[in-house]
């Protein structure tokens, strides 16, 4: 596919998304949106994508959604009586269901839509540059793309209201205090820090087990009680259990040497797997 508003690399196994309109400071619009999620459902499907990182082209990570709309930006006219859906929350639920481990590598600043896409990525690292804010209560809406969820799960609600309250933007060594993002790094010094965090979770390790892990955390997160997570941790032991991936798995260890996993995201995944297809979320 060929993308206008994003790059799409892969090196070593490690996909970078990189937001890429640098003269509107990345500023997030509709073809964004639909590229990025494209680019999601691309690298679920190839198997060499173990890990993905997103940053951002030139100075910004994302500034925004683009206000080239003026005052009308935010008043969407729908087709039918149907309430439209939230385009970053389309995103966010997309970054949600990902099969692969997500990092975001924050270049920059990061405002609206830039700050809460990223409440859905798995860890969150910053350049000294970074700067974030959740504005919407200075725009006259209210905060998009599932960060109502996401957010007071990553920071805490107090933090959360303190920041949705006020709008006002905040630095890197705030978000770190806060517990937003993982570590603060020099500019030259973050995506090279992003590129070996993310090889921690491609090199010997099944891809199947990362996966998996990955929507287990997610997802229990709104368990009601620890024998949902029990209940999903047996029948995923269950069948993992008999994959080719635990052979390797132990005999890697016995034999002392690097494993080489065979399964295949894309098609070894367990069969109880999406579980959660069980529940209507419509």
């Amino acid at each position: 596919m060929n993308y206008e508003t994003i790059l799409y690399e892969v090196d070593n196994g490690i996909l970078t998304i990189t937001l890429n309109r640098p003269e509107r400071l990345n500023a997030f619009n509709n073809e964004m949106r639909d590229e990025v999620i494209a680019a999601l459902d691309a690298a679920d499907a190839d198997d060499d994508v173990k890990a993905i990182i997103f940053t951002g082209s030139g100075r910004a990570f994302c500034a925004a959604a683009d206000l080239g709309g003026g005052g009308d930006t935010f008043n969407y006219k729908p087709k039918s009586d149907e309430i439209p859906r939230d385009g970053g929350g389309l995103l966010t639920l997309r970054i949600f269901e990902c099969l692969k481990p997500v990092i975001s590598a924050c270049n920059g600043p990061a405002v609206g839509i830039g700050a809460t896409m990223q409440c859905a990525m798995d860890i969150r690292l910053a350049s000294d540059n970074a700067k974030y804010g959740f504005v919407f209560s200075k725009r006259g809406i209210v905060p998009e793309a599932a960060s109502s969820w996401f957010l007071p799960r990553v920071v805490g609600i107090s933090t959360a209201l303190e920041w949705t309250f006020s709008g006002r933007i905040f630095n890197a060594e705030e978000a770190l205090e806060r517990g937003f993002v993982r570590t603060v790094y020099a500019p030259d010094e973050l995506l090279p820090a992003a590129r070996a965090l993310a090889a921690e979770f491609c090199n010997e390790t099944s891809a199947v087990s990362v996966a998996m892990a990955r929507q287990m955390m997610w997802k229990m997160l709104g368990a009601d009680h620890p024998m949902e997570a029990h209940q999903i941790d047996s029948r995923g032991v269950y069948f993992t259990g008999k994959s080719e991936d635990a052979k390797e798995g132990v005999k890697s260890f016995l034999e002392k040497r690097p494993a080489r996993y065979p399964g295949k995201v894309s098609s070894d995944m367990p069969e109880f797997f999406p579980w959660w297809d069980e529940r209507d979320f419509n």
